[in-house]
């Protein structure tokens, strides 16, 4: 693995814009993930640090284990509103994504970052805004500051994060709760079930303030 930059995969904004507004409901991973049936789930250990909610697509990274770099290229293709996935291999002592790319990406306009490994400078990042998610939090950079070398990096390329398989393009939403990753060829199809999910939510804490019983709620919603 050398450089490899590819373009970011087109999505319809449409999609991006209905997955935007569900962050207003509460818990929106856990509504999209049950939207598809526990699927696509990231794993725990990918936390967020520092912002609030993103739904964006996927603008996926892979390194190279061992030879880690900073995944500045990423930058160059990204576009606002999306999310940059990278994986790092799960590494937890190399930090891959500091503060001044937190800056770069806000500028951006960017919707955050998924780290499948270690990030730094989570205090600057928090100051201007900027949602971070990662698996570990550290001091030690990469050696792309001291050596310059931007590469082995490949980008828009089909990745692997927290035990899930991101394809470019796919969207990303997360919460404080964790993240979901849904394919893009069924984003509409999840969406349309989530947004369900999150009405009968709804509907559902309404009746539990009028003091419906458990029995009452399951018979008409038919789950909790």
């Amino acid at each position: 693995m050398k450089r490899t930059i590819n373009r970011r995969a087109e999505i319809d904004p449409a999609i991006v814009s209905g997955f935007q507004n569900l962050l207003a409901v509460y818990s929106v991973s856990c509504v999209v993930a049950d939207a598809m049936e526990r699927a696509g789930v990231v794993h725990t250990a990918i936390r967020l640090r520092c912002g609030g909610k993103i739904a964006g697509p996927a603008v996926t990274v892979r390194l190279s284990p061992g030879d880690l770099v900073d995944p500045l290229a990423a930058l160059t293709v990204a576009a606002p509103g999306d999310v940059i996935v990278v994986d790092a291999a799960g590494e937890t002592e190399t930090s891959v994504w500091g503060g001044l790319m937190a800056g770069l990406g806000h500028r951006r306009r960017l919707a955050g970052a998924v780290v499948d490994g270690a990030v730094r400078d989570v205090d600057e990042a928090r100051d201007i805004g900027f949602t971070l998610f990662s698996r570990a939090v550290g001091p030690r950079a990469t050696h792309t500051a001291f050596s310059g070398r931007q590469e082995p990096i490949e980008v828009n390329v089909p990745i692997h994060c927290g035990g899930v398989l991101i394809h470019p393009g796919d969207v990303v939403v997360g919460d404080e709760i964790g993240l979901v990753v849904v394919p893009h060829p069924h984003a509409q199809e999840i969406l349309a079930r989530a947004q369900e999910q999150a009405d009968r939510e709804e509907a559902t804490r309404r009746r539990i303030q009028e003091g419906r019983s458990v029995e009452e709620l399951l018979e008409e919603f038919g789950r909790l």
